[in-house]
């Protein structure tokens, strides 16, 4: 009996590469979302404090208070997220998400908030990035095949900053119009847009897991992993004091210097979304160029870093401020994905959210404590040389991590050198239990 002929692929799918499947796609507009909302709620964060009278040392308390669980329950979050169904680990981090962000939004709307109400309610929030970071991560990588993993990854990053360009600038222009709590309350209802997409996750295509030897066997398996790679942990110790510099001058010092010198938050989030736009840029440079030496280019492009916090030091006018951020976000881009890139190429599928757990956990373990005393240090040294001293260190560790053999050396495999990290049946000596 002969076999009729198909019919014409459906719409959806002859809109999309044909490497963008399904899940892709679900991972892709679900960052869409959580980052529209994401990136306003930051800001608002900082300028609910300084509006109920909150000096620049709680502005750095509940950034730190944002950041401390990362530290915290991050390795944790990467064992369980290789563990258990990485999209089910997704969704219950955006559900504690979006419940403390609008409880964050009630009690900034109703009243005068307090500052360990939102100090908690961050902490909250910051829990569920915790577990959520190295699930998601995990879960990106194993979906992209390797040919097409650093065009995947440069359209997955441009979306994700691209929808950050419009949550800062509409989360400045909101907190003006309207004030913080609404930008937060916008932030919930992402959340609980984006948990929902994540839901219609299907992980049927990861190898199963198999009994391993619990919670702790796990997290030596990914300790071997992160530490026998030299280009892995030094750029992780790096990352660990340009995140934390970067991040108390934009979380502390960037909203206080826009209230006095800038004109308040709206220049902020425009300033924000200009660091967006270059996002946008790197990663359209980043679908057509494959540097071969992909982390000696990406380190390279780590140095304009220390530009916003110089910029900030001067401090240089909006429009000057926006092209600097302009330019960083755009290099930091190339970094991004060439990093992703180098991940997906070196490290084992299994392995996948515990590296990044030690990835994340590395490079953000000094923020808490770098945002804490973004406050003392400005009364200590003044907020100029508080802004100089973060560029300064950015352009340090970034030079000290060139000298690394690895780092200079690393290169991108074609197709047929890269090993096959991604499809292999799974061991009992390596994998842990769904």
């Amino acid at each position: 009996m002969s076999t009729p002929p198909a019919g014409p692929a459906p719409l959806s799918a002859r809109r999309r590469p044909a490497w963008a499947g399904r899940n892709y796609s679900l991972l892709t507009a679900a960052a869409v979302v959580t980052n529209l909302g994401s990136h306003g709620a930051l800001i608002a964060a900082s300028f609910a404090v300084i509006q109920t009278g909150g000096s620049p040392g709680d502005v750095g308390l509940v950034a730190a208070a944002r950041t401390l669980p990362l530290v915290l329950f991050l390795l944790i979050g990467g064992a369980i997220a290789d563990r258990l169904p990485r999209h089910r680990v997704m969704v219950w981090a955006n559900a504690l998400n979006c419940v403390s962000q609008a409880a964050f939004a009630v009690i900034v709307l109703t009243g005068h908030p307090r500052l360990w109400q939102m100090m908690l309610l961050t902490a909250l929030c910051g829990t569920g990035t915790a577990f959520f970071n190295p699930a998601a991560e995990g879960m990106l990588l194993s979906t992209v095949s390797g040919p097409h993993a650093n065009r995947a990854f440069a359209l997955f990053r441009m979306a994700m900053n691209g929808a950050g360009i419009g949550g800062a600038a509409l989360g400045g222009a909101l907190i003006a119009a309207v004030g913080p709590g609404w930008v937060l309350a916008v932030d919930a209802a992402a959340f609980a847009v984006a948990g929902a997409l994540r839901a219609f996750l299907d992980v049927g295509h990861i190898p199963e897991r198999v009994p391993g030897g619990g919670l702790l066997s796990d997290l030596r398996e990914g300790w071997v992993e992160f530490r026998t790679r030299p280009w892995l942990w030094s750029i992780v110790l790096q990352f660990s004091v340009v995140v934390a510099v970067v991040g108390a001058a934009e979380a502390v010092y960037g909203p206080l210097v826009a209230r006095d010198r800038l004109g308040g938050a709206a220049p902020w989030g425009l300033a924000l979304a200009f660091f967006g736009v270059g996002t946008i840029a790197g990663a359209f440079l980043m679908m057509a160029w494959k540097p071969r030496r992909l982390l000696l280019v990406g380190t390279l492009c780590v140095f304009p870093l220390a530009m916003p916090s110089a910029g900030l030091a001067v401090p240089l006018p909006v429009w000057a401020l926006c092209l600097v951020m302009l330019v960083s976000g755009l290099a930091i881009e190339v970094f991004g994905v060439s990093w992703m890139t180098t991940m997906h190429q070196e490290i084992p599928e299994e392995k996948f959210s515990r590296v990044s757990a030690y990835d994340w956990f590395g490079s953000v373990s000094m923020l808490p404590l770098a945002t804490a005393l973004a406050g003392p240090v400005e009364s200590a040294f003044g907020r100029t040389s508080a802004l100089w001293g973060c560029a300064a260190l950015v352009i340090l560790v970034t030079g000290l991590v060139l000298f690394v053999p690895d780092v200079r050396r690393m290169t991108r495999k074609s197709p047929k050198e890269a090993p096959d990290l991604h499809t292999a049946p799974p061991t009992p000596a390596t994998l842990p239990l769904v």
